[in-house]
């Protein structure tokens, strides 16, 4: 006998991905006759172990197709799990099947609050992030600001070279603003988009203003309050909403709590310990040596512990509640992994209690179901925390793809994320191909590697190496738009934008040079997805059809309406057997019987 488990597989397991605490679930082992390394096991232990804690055995009950056995989790919480049969351990081996073994490899569950909901306008949708000063600008910047630079080279290459000191201040603007943003809803409405992403708007010193300065005042660069209101509600015209970058854990040395520089009409606390905000702060030697994000002096750390501060962000009149009520709907959580649970705990209570359909995404890197932050087992997707987090396992896995055509590392992340991820959080996952903290994505396509700041400040693709990122980024764009999640394009990257790092990869958008075809492009995409395809790409379930070294074909499935897709990247042609008549959403042609996939290509397909 030859032993399976899959646990993607609902015949293996009852439910799959994470679960709700509280459900019975069924996990089954199935025997199929003959094959090499075949063997007969009497019995089967299922082997559990919640995280932290001692495993427990469990006897499986012999059944005529193998093993089973139903349990339920009263505890929310990540738990481990392999089977033994007879001497030989059946655990988890690649794409998550079980593989027989003389050492045990776990498989991963999570189990979470059984009330645990995220927002389903989110789910369907199209998600554009703006870097608010290089997006568009309605006028001409007259103010003048000490220490700012304004710069009038629209599309100029920031500063990046540290001064005499050998700090880089992020201190030159170009002028992009609300009222710019709010003059292109029009455009980013055609693109389908549906979420409005916005890096930090509120005041600081920085040109990126991850270093607050006022929690509670728009930056006067970008625009007024009025200004704020006018775009937020044009874009609710457009059926767009709005979610702001929270960046929690530090504030800027230049704020009205830290006041470094007296340039506020407060307190600060670095300029006294009888300051109301001097316990935000933890200081090893007042006042000039204390915790600061990754050791830059210009963010001190924040101490989420403190009470003033934690109310003056969660209270009736705090920052969360502030903004909700100004008709944003929702959170990206800056450097998520650096919030302590308890303070990510108190934050969705505040944000879920003034606005329940509200949303907190986090940024997370990892896998977030299981990742340790400073020694600590995250609780992200336990049912008080996050929503959902920015997607950088697909991320990584759809570039190495696209770049290697070799589909086994993008199908093992897809296995992965559906197996450990709550169905509502992977259906909110914010799918990058790259953000402000990434070399732009046709930059990467392009295989182009630069390794000094001042070679990466003039690089220029030539025709020849953009044309063959341009097709490499569609078949990615392809996949960024249909694996389950929300597809968030970074701007400018549907116009074919190049960039390295920070700050190459934040350039201005070039409104005088479109790329209409791949704009074009974008436009199907969105298209497709928002509005005919939309029940479908909100969530239904993922079903690998077809794979091998370089190609793959999916199926995503809502109750009786099923899409395919198929992704080729090699120079070899298929043809997939259908049942029914079908409609290529790209190419407007009709397959019956016979889906030929041609070399390099990618297509959407549904009943015609």
């Amino acid at each position: 006998m030859i032993y399976t488990y899959d646990p993607l597989d609902t015949a293996c397991k009852s439910i799959t991905g994470a679960f709700p605490c509280g459900n019975d679930i069924t996990f089954r082992i199935y025997k199929i006759d003959g094959g090499e390394g075949s063997f007969s096991a009497e019995n089967c232990n299922m082997y559990i172990c919640r995280d932290g804690e001692q495993s427990v055995i469990f006897p499986m009950q012999k059944t005529e197709e193998g093993f089973a056995l139903t349990l339920k989790f009263n505890r929310v919480g990540l738990y481990f799990y392999y089977f033994k049969l007879g001497e030989y351990y059946l655990s988890c081996g690649a794409m998550r099947k079980g593989v027989l073994g003389e050492k045990p490899w776990s498989w991963q569950l999570t189990v979470h609050a059984p009330d645990y909901e995220t927002p389903e306008w989110l789910k369907g949708g199209v998600i554009y992030q703006i870097f608010p000063d290089r997006f568009h600008k309605a006028e001409p910047c007259t103010q003048n600001i000490a220490g700012k630079i304004m710069r009038s080279d629209w599309g100029g290459t920031p500063y990046f070279r540290p001064n005499m000191y050998g700090k880089v201040l992020n201190n030159d603007f170009f002028g992009g603003n609300l009222e710019g943003i709010r003059q292109k809803l029009d455009y980013l409405s055609d693109l389908g988009v549906t979420v409005l992403y916005l890096n930090p708007i509120f005041e600081a010193y920085s040109n990126h203003r991850y270093d607050t300065g006022d929690y509670m005042k728009i930056d006067p660069l970008l625009g007024s309050l009025e200004d704020f209101d006018r775009l937020i509600a044009d874009a609710q015209a457009h059926g767009i909403r709005v979610i702001l970058d929270g960046v929690f854990n530090h504030t800027g040395d230049n704020s009205r709590y830290f006041n470094k520089f007296g340039s506020y009409d407060s307190v600060g606390a670095y300029q006294s310990v009888d300051s109301p905000y001097h316990d935000w702060y933890c200081f090893r030697r007042f006042p000039d040596e204390y915790e600061s994000w990754w050791g830059i002096e210009t963010m001190p750390a924040v101490n989420e512990k403190s009470a003033s501060y934690q109310e003056f962000l969660f209270g009736e009149h705090g920052v969360l509640k502030h903004w909700l009520r100004r008709g944003i709907s929702g959170y990206r959580l800056d450097v998520a992994d650096e919030l302590p649970d308890f303070f990510l705990k108190n934050l969705r209570k505040a944000v879920k209690d003034e606005k329940s359909d509200a949303v907190i995404l986090g940024e997370v890197w990892e896998d977030a179901s299981n990742k340790i932050a400073y020694g600590v087992r995250r609780e992200y997707f336990q049912g008080n925390e996050l929503d959902s987090v920015m997607n950088y396992p697909f991320k990584n896995a759809i570039i190495d793809f696209v770049l290697s055509g070799n589909t086994t590392r993008l199908r093992e992340t897809i296995a992965m994320l559906i197996d450990h991820y709550p169905k509502q959080s992977l259906d909110s996952l914010m799918n990058i191909l790259g953000t402000h903290d990434t070399s732009r994505i046709l930059t990467i396509l392009s295989g182009k590697i630069c390794n000094h700041k001042e070679d990466m400040a003039v690089a220029k693709l030539s025709e020849q190496e953009k044309t063959v990122a341009l097709q490499k980024l569609k078949m990615a764009a392809v996949l960024q738009f249909t694996l389950p999640g929300v597809p968030s394009i970074y701007y400018g990257d549907e116009n074919g934008m190049e960039g390295y790092i920070d700050p190459f990869c934040r350039r201005c958008f070039d409104w005088d040079h479109l790329n209409s075809e791949l704009i074009e492009f974008y436009k199907t995409l969105g298209n497709i997805r928002t509005k005919k395809l939309r029940e479908v790409f909100r969530d239904g379930v993922y079903r690998e059809i077809f794979a091998d070294v370089s190609c793959i074909v999916y199926e995503r499935k809502h109750e009786t309406q099923a899409v395919y897709v198929y992704v080729n990247n090699s120079a070899r042609e298929y043809n997939i057997s259908i049942k029914g008549k079908y409609l290529d959403y790209f190419r407007k042609d009709i397959y019956q019987k016979i889906l030929p996939i041609k070399s390099y290509s990618y297509g959407i397909i549904a009943k015609a």
